[in-house]
């Protein structure tokens, strides 16, 4: 659909170039074709439903995510209180007098062991600022530091089962991608439709004028004979008359045909994005009779079926709502996903406590199973498939008013078929009793007033035979149009 839209535009552009003032039937669809808002609209939408449905296939792929965190304490956190600090940074001097008293009583005790003691004091004096040092050094490998802290993960999520709502959400863009590309083919059929309709709505003017040129013609040699006539004395005044206020009113006539013409012109190059001041001309305006197409009206329902672009979006309707039931009903379904995560800290705690960035990986399966929510999904599933069933039945009726637009279109080609057939009869009688109404006022036989009559029937008789011809093309554009197959 899109290199058709493409190369349309294409083509449009071609026309621009070389045949501005000079448009066929087909140039003037093209034309239409790529310059209406609407179809680039519905362009778009097809844009949008595509990335949208590529969008919802990722849902079956991981999912990675990277989240970062800084943090700025007021206090730092401490493992031990300010006690126990003091104890373990004075752990030899606090040590000393104990063992000082302990060295007394034993050598009161047993005095012969008065020089090793006093040897071990001595030693154990010089071992207390070791112990203060390594004490102040537990101290400093237990602190925290925790006023600045960084945090950092990469996660990955794997969806296993959520119930079918991927499932079914990627079966819904497929569908809505479809229906826009259906949407987009019936706009161009209406652009289509219309652009016909102001084609042959300018060709049907230009042939009245053409009419309406020779009608006054007529009239205008008339009301020179007649002023012959009346300076012969063979006719009075009042014929003089009634031939001028005729004169009138085929200028009048003219006059509204040619307004008429330059509006419908304008009409299709607005269609056409062209300048509505741009002189146009037709491919078909020289002809003196507009080439038909015998159109069998016999047709088959099952094409119109098949070929209705509303039918088709319909059914993807239709599609789409099944899948929402689906969708809705695994919200309230169990879902299982497999989680990866690999986290990094600092302060690190992995070796104590540590100003450095140091993580760990972890591996680990989610399962969601909702409980009770006091019947909210089947209310809601009971919801989508009543707007699966108004679907249906907006499919059904769509189907029967199809059904007799085709048969009212085809009645309707028929009887335009009938009404050319008999304008075309009129026409030839009507020709034939001017023929005959001229040559008898030109003997003297045929009063002014029986001319004028003729003259008026030969207009009408062309006029109805102009509008015949344009309601069989019209008519035809109709049939295929309700049949799905104008293209």
């Amino acid at each position: 659909m899109k290199k058709v839209f493409l190369l349309t535009i294409l083509l449009s552009l071609t026309f621009i170039g070389k045949a501005q003032n000079f448009l066929s039937l087909d140039s003037c669809r093209a034309l239409a074709l790529a310059n209406n808002k609407d179809l680039l609209i519905s362009n778009e939408k097809i844009n949008a439903a595509h990335y949208q449905r590529k969008a919802a296939f990722t849902n079956y792929l991981p999912n990675f995510s990277a989240t970062g965190a800084y943090m700025r304490n007021q206090k730092e956190f401490s493992l031990l209180n300010n006690d126990q600090k003091a104890a373990l940074s004075g752990l030899g001097t606090n040590l000393a007098g104990p063992i000082q008293q302990a060295a007394t009583e034993i050598a009161t005790a047993h005095p012969e062991l008065k020089p090793l003691i006093a040897s071990l004091s001595g030693k154990l004096g010089a071992a207390l600022p070791a112990l203060d040092r390594a004490g102040n050094s537990l101290v400093d490998a237990l602190r925290t530091d925790t006023r600045n802290v960084y945090a950092g993960a990469l996660t990955l999520t794997q969806p296993l089962y959520m119930g079918g709502k991927i499932r079914a959400y990627n079966k819904i863009t497929k569908y809505a991608e479809e229906l826009a590309q259906e949407q987009h083919h019936g706009g161009m059929q209406e652009v289509i439709m219309s652009t016909d309709q102001a084609y042959w709505q300018v060709i049907s003017l230009v042939n009245k004028k053409k009419l309406a040129e020779g009608y006054l013609k007529l009239l205008q040699q008339l009301d020179g004979d007649v002023e012959k006539m009346i300076n012969e004395g063979v006719a009075t005044k009042a014929d003089g008359l009634s031939v001028r206020v005729k004169v009138n009113e085929a200028e009048m006539t003219l006059t509204k045909v040619e307004d008429g013409l330059s509006l419908a012109r304008m009409l299709l190059c607005q269609l056409c994005g062209i300048d509505l001041s741009s002189p146009i001309t037709l491919a078909d305006e020289n002809m003196e009779d507009i080439p038909l197409l015998t159109t069998d009206p016999h047709f088959d329902l099952s094409t119109a079926y098949e070929n209705r672009p509303e039918i088709r979006s319909l059914e993807l309707a239709t599609q789409i709502y099944k899948q929402k039931v689906n969708v809705t009903r695994a919200e309230h379904l169990p879902s299982i996903a497999l989680m990866g995560n690999y986290m990094v800290t600092n302060p690190s705690v992995f070796n104590s406590f540590e100003n450095k960035f140091k993580g760990m990986w972890n591996v680990g399966v989610m399962v969601q199973i909702p409980i009770w929510h006091w019947g909210e999904g089947i209310y809601k599933t009971r919801a989508a498939k009543a707007e699966a069933r108004i679907a249906q039945y907006q499919l059904q009726d769509a189907r029967e008013k199809i059904e007799l637009q085709v048969n009212q279109a085809a009645f309707k080609v028929k009887e335009a078929g009938k009404k050319l057939v008999m304008s075309s009869k009129n026409m030839e009688k009507a020709e034939e009793n001017l023929r005959y109404a001229t040559l008898g006022f030109k003997e003297g036989v045929i009063a002014t007033s029986n001319v004028l009559e003729a003259q008026t029937a030969w207009l009408s008789a062309h006029s109805e035979k102009i509008d015949a011809q344009i309601d069989v093309k019209l008519t035809e554009i109709y049939l295929k149009k309700s049949l799905g197959t104008l293209k």
